[in-house]
């Protein structure tokens, strides 16, 4: 008998929003995805109006569902570009400032000045929240709007604005303004979270001077979030699962067991490792994080970020015109026997793990004569090997060496770039079947607490490898290769104390 039970994933990300129906056995049965704006007011900043983002969020649900049965839609996971902060009224549900990206630097010299006047509060901090002081995450976001918007600070003490991360924006939305909470692993994501008491830390929040009451109702992942306005959709569907991107995408690899590793490739890269009930603390400037949460039970990570992966094939397609589509960037590559030394370093946002860098701006090193289009276009995707390979290294620093890597994200359509990965990591990679994971990690938690899914290892089944690529290139050649590319970061760092 067939299984007709579907749910709905939305996929809010950097770029574009996407949402896709998955039935039980998690294959995609409709899909829907719309691109909008970025903005760039100045050097470093990168945001995205609110509205955009729940509009085009409501019109590809409403494209997807209109492929279904929407009366066996059973349940709605949602999955987001983490870090992005909002802040909005609460009685009229408007944002009072456009949502700042969790690639925008423009707290940079807050988070320097915090440093500079404790040198231990970095530790604290860290200790607390498994982050760094960095203006990654959300908390110098929300100082920043409170500061700067008229009037914005004494309304948020006040309790009339709320914040939230891009989720509990959405889910404010979609229930008319009934739930304002977020789950465990977009919490800890924010600098705000203690991530060993599971709770909003009073500490934190007076280091990054963000009001309390402000701050979402905490969740389990799988969880009953709230029930979707019916005048939205045509009709009630709950809302049951959460999780941020990178978790998301981990839980849709079947990431469950500790050393469990995936690594996503969308507008960053961003590497995940399974360090079970263990909180583990990397020495050397990787983070510590929130997996996932069941049942008030927390399994932990170790995460590597990369600010620019896609990004960077996006860039040459919108700022330089040298691509027309992503696509033509593995012909390209494929092109060239060697890319005689050319080397992008995209710190087009500064440099994320483990360098933290936000201060470095991005290169392009090794030019000559005859460099052109080709040259520029594998460097790009040669930058993103290089980069999953400083992370990797910082793990195996940290006594952690995986044996293979998941990959998912939209990159890994490239078979060109999934094989040099293998040769820069020097271990095979693994492509599913779906590598829209991130989607599928938000349904698979949604279709646990909906009762589709007994249990994880039922959820396990449904993973399958589509390609395996191990490693070709001869060591001395990779060896050569990652020497031109640390020279090449060298040159562009700032923070080299």
């Amino acid at each position: 008998m067939t299984d007709t039970r579907y749910i709905l994933a939305i996929d809010q990300g950097t770029t574009s929003s996407r949402a896709i129906v998955f039935d039980a056995n998690g294959r995609s049965v409709a899909v829907a995805q719309q691109e909008f704006p970025q903005h760039f007011p100045n050097s470093g900043w990168v945001e995205h109006d609110p509205e955009d983002l729940w509009d085009t969020v409501v019109a590809v649900c409403r494209e997807a569902l209109s492929r279904v049965d929407v009366a066996n839609v059973e349940a709605i996971g949602i999955t987001n570009q983490r870090e992005t902060t909002v802040v909005w009224d609460r009685k009229t549900g408007k944002a009072v400032y456009n949502a700042i990206v969790w690639q925008d630097r423009r707290t940079a010299a807050l988070c320097h000045d915090l440093k500079r006047r404790d040198p231990e509060l970095e530790t604290d901090v860290n200790n607390r929240s498994g982050l760094l002081i960095d203006p990654y995450f959300s908390a110098t976001k929300v100082a920043w709007i409170l500061d700067h918007v008229t009037g914005a600070r004494a309304r948020a003490e006040q309790g009339d604005l709320a914040f939230g991360t891009v989720d509990s924006f959405l889910l404010w939305r979609l229930t008319g303004a009934q739930s304002h909470a977020t789950d465990a692993t977009n919490a800890a994501r924010t600098n705000l979270f203690n991530i060993r008491d599971n709770a909003w830390d009073d500490r934190l929040c007076e280091i990054f001077r963000v009001p309390k009451r402000m701050l979402p109702e905490v969740k389990d992942c799988a969880a009953d979030f709230g029930m979707v306005d019916p005048d939205i959709f045509g009709c009630e569907i709950p809302v049951l699962g959460m999780a941020g991107d990178q978790q998301a995408a981990a839980f849709g690899q079947c990431c469950f067991e500790p050393g469990d590793i995936k690594s996503t490739y969308g507008t960053g890269c961003f590497v995940i490792l399974n360090t079970g009930d263990e909180a583990v603390t990397s020495q050397h400037r990787l983070l510590t994080t929130v997996g996932y949460r069941l049942n008030g039970k927390t399994s932990y990570a170790i995460e590597g970020a990369i600010f620019v992966a896609g990004a960077a094939v996006q860039w040459l397609r919108d700022g330089l015109g040298i691509i027309k589509s992503a696509a033509e960037s593995e012909g390209l590559a494929k092109s060239l026997d060697d890319n005689h030394g050319v080397y992008l370093v995209p710190a087009f946002t500064g440099l994320g793990a483990p360098y933290w860098d936000p201060d470095a701006r991005g290169a392009i090193f090794g030019l000559t004569r005859d460099t052109g289009p080709r040259e520029f276009v594998r460097a790009a995707l040669e930058s993103v090997c290089y980069q999953t390979f400083d992370l990797f290294e910082a793990m195996a620093a940290d006594g952690v060496s995986p044996k293979a890597v998941r990959v998912d994200g939209g990159m890994v359509a490239n078979d060109w770039l999934c094989q040099y990965l293998s040769d820069i990591l020097d271990v095979p990679v693994q492509r599913p079947v779906v590598t829209e994971t991130t989607a599928l990690g938000a349904a698979y938690l949604a279709g646990l607490q909906a009762g589709i899914y007994r249990d994880l290892g039922h959820i396990a089944e449904n993973w399958h490898m589509d390609a395996e690529f191990k490693p070709k290139l001869e060591g001395g050649r990779r060896n050569h290769l990652l020497a031109g590319w640390k020279n090449a970061v060298k040159r562009v760092m700032t923070d080299q104390d």
